[in-house]
């Protein structure tokens, strides 16, 4: 809960985050060592060091600069007060000059200055007579040589063991991102070859989606065998019916040809529930176009449809005859329960939004679920006496968007105060 602000700032990705679960260890454990290795060596060594060095600088300063400087290798000098430097010197990155100038300067409280220009000399200012004395001795009498090796093997070791890791992490995740794809492109209706590898775990979960992915596959089509059939075998008799009704005296028959062409409705809503969003392969499809085309095609029929919006340009990847289907169908049923309907298309860049209103009664929140189930017949919120329906239609368009990767929401319309219909695709 306390960590809820960091989550936006996290991949999103499992391989993303598992390389950030690697780093973090890593890049911790070399700043720790860092941290210790500066406190024990830069300090700790250096400290030692300018401990020896302080008592040759006062065995200089004591004796006979001539005869113990040379010996020492130190290089004693007098400077005018012009040549003082202002204050201590250093580089800013210099860590160990800090020890330095704090451990000379706790050894002799009457030091004038101290300068560390470079890694090769130091110089230590004392007050002598009317001027300064200089001494000048090697930098590596006090700090150590090249300290900034372990650095860089830290460094160096830390990225080859990041790298071999990340090639190893790499391996492992490739399976996990091809049973996601080829979950994603069978939810979205399409089918990529798939063969489970990876680790036990990963086989595992890989050989379970291959079994329900065939046993999905096998009841889809079992039920569009079934449904297909009955609805052919059903057309015969129908047909016949038909001519025989035709042979009748015209007002006889009227009642029990509109009986004929319910049926021929119902079948017609059984082959589309069965053919779902399967009968035509995805391609390229400018979303705009195709429902312009199709309010213009049910305007023609005199259905009382306008195209209220369209926004965006650019092409996804559908399934037009099923999205043309699902659009239809949604353009009927709100013609049916209401006096018109508004159709509205978004094109963003993330998604594709169809939106189907009417000024109907509309379903009741507590009701949409069971609409979208097949054969649901809501008479009390939608009025049955302006048409007659088997209960397939919005069971159609969400199989559609569903075989598109998308879905179908169920809302109230503010405008016209009916059914809002979204069909919403991922792009």
């Amino acid at each position: 809960m306390m960590l809820r602000w960091l989550k936006p700032y996290l991949p999103r990705g499992l391989f993303g985050r598992t390389v950030l679960g690697l780093l973090v260890p890593v890049v911790t454990l070399l700043l720790v060592v860092s941290v210790v290795f500066v406190q024990r060596h830069f300090e700790g060594v250096t400290e030692q060091m300018v401990e020896t060095v302080a008592r040759e600088v006062r065995l200089v300063r004591d004796g006979d600069p001539a005869d113990v400087a040379g010996a020492l290798g130190i290089a004693v000098t007098p400077v005018p007060a012009a040549d003082l430097p202002d204050g201590d010197i250093r580089r800013w990155y210099d860590f160990s000059g800090i020890v330095i100038i704090r451990e000379m300067r706790r050894y002799f409280p009457d030091i004038a200055a101290i300068a560390l220009p470079d890694d090769h000399a130091v110089r230590l200012y004392f007050p002598q007579g009317a001027g300064y004395e200089r001494l000048v001795f090697n930098r590596a009498h006090v700090s150590a040589r090249r300290p900034h090796l372990l650095f860089v093997n830290l460094v160096l070791a830390g990225g080859l063991m990041t790298l071999i890791s990340f090639l190893y992490l790499r391996a492992q995740m490739r399976p996990i991102a091809r049973l996601a794809a080829a979950a994603e492109a069978f939810g979205r209706g399409s089918h990529l070859p798939y063969r489970p590898s990876g680790a036990t775990e990963v086989r595992a979960a890989g050989r379970a989606f291959v079994e329900m992915r065939a046993r999905i596959e096998r009841q889809i089509e079992q039920r569009t065998l079934m449904l297909s059939g009955v609805s052919h075998d059903m057309r015969t008799p129908l047909t016949r019916l038909r001519l025989g009704l035709a042979m009748i005296d015209e007002a006889e028959a009227a009642p029990m040809l509109r009986d004929v062409d319910d049926m021929q409705r119902l079948l017609d809503g059984f082959l589309d529930f069965a053919r779902g969003a399967q009968e035509s392969a995805p391609e390229p499809v400018d979303p705009l176009a195709l429902v312009r085309q199709v309010v213009e095609d049910m305007q023609r029929a005199a259905v009382a449809v306008v195209l209220h919006e369209a926004e965006g340009a650019g092409e996804v990847t559908l399934r037009p005859q099923a999205v043309r289907r699902a659009v239809e169908n949604l353009i009927t049923n709100a013609v049916r329960y209401g006096t018109r309907a508004e159709v509205s298309v978004r094109l963003g860049p993330k998604s594709l939004r169809i939106r189907v209103e009417d000024d109907g009664p509309g379903i009741p929140p507590e009701s949409r679920e069971e609409a979208l189930r097949p054969f649901a017949r809501l008479e009390p919120a939608r009025n049955q006496n302006r048409g007659t329906g088997v209960g397939l239609g919005l069971s159609i368009v969400i199989d559609v968007a569903r075989a598109h990767g998308g879905t179908l929401r169920l809302g109230e319309s503010a405008r016209l105060g009916g059914l809002c219909a979204d069909i919403v695709i991922a792009r």
